[in-house]
């Protein structure tokens, strides 16, 4: 299981045989082991990491044992590993897929037009103040709206994962990894990284 934790540093490109591969730039690790969960003890296989150790007097009583900003824990077979081993970028390599997984730019409450892509009404025909409005919600059957309806309301800010993420470059001196395409988020923005 390669698993890492990282940050989303910002989109950049970069050119390959006379192409250019738009890339984002993520610092990813040195990761910890703080936990190895197995199935007879805890109902389930994970390993859980620890990313960003904190300063001493930013420690509470309960991260005692832990003291990092980000755990994050990872599902499937763990082999190898032991608690306090490090994780870090050499644990990938150039060409490797990856699925990357964060939270989204959060975009507050939207309209329809913006958040579902609605069409609005006709600019014309007696239609006034009414441009990127919904239209009709409900019906005259049962006369209510039903569970799910497209509505205007918060956009962003869930969690959304990338898969077949291309990772083109490593720099393992910088804890650098440069994966082809966007990832979700913005800058600063707690990524979890899987192959």
């Amino acid at each position: 299981m390669k698993f890492i934790l990282g940050k989303k540093i910002e989109m950049s490109q970069i050119f390959k045989d006379d192409k250019v591969i738009p890339v984002t730039l993520l610092t990813a690790g040195p990761c910890f082991v703080t936990q190895i969960k197995e199935k007879d003890k805890d109902g389930y296989e994970s390993l859980q990491i620890g990313f960003e150790t904190l300063e001493p007097k930013k420690i509470k009583k309960p991260q005692k044992g832990k003291p990092y900003r980000f755990l994050r824990e990872s599902r499937g077979k763990v082999e190898g590993y032991k608690v306090g081993d490090k994780i870090d970028v050499s644990l990938f390599q150039e060409g490797d897929k990856v699925k990357v997984s964060g939270i989204t730019k959060g975009k507050g409450f939207q309209g329809a037009v913006k958040k579902w892509g609605f069409s609005g009404r006709n600019a014309t025909h007696g239609v006034k103040h009414e441009h990127r409005t919904l239209g009709s919600v409900g019906t005259s059957g049962p006369e209510k709206v039903f569970k799910g309806r497209k509505m205007p309301g918060r956009m962003g800010g869930e969690r959304k994962s990338y898969k077949n993420l291309e990772i083109v470059k490593i720099d393992p001196k910088n804890n650098l990894l440069i994966v082809k395409g966007a990832v979700p988020g913005r800058r600063g923005t707690l990524l979890e990284i899987k192959s």
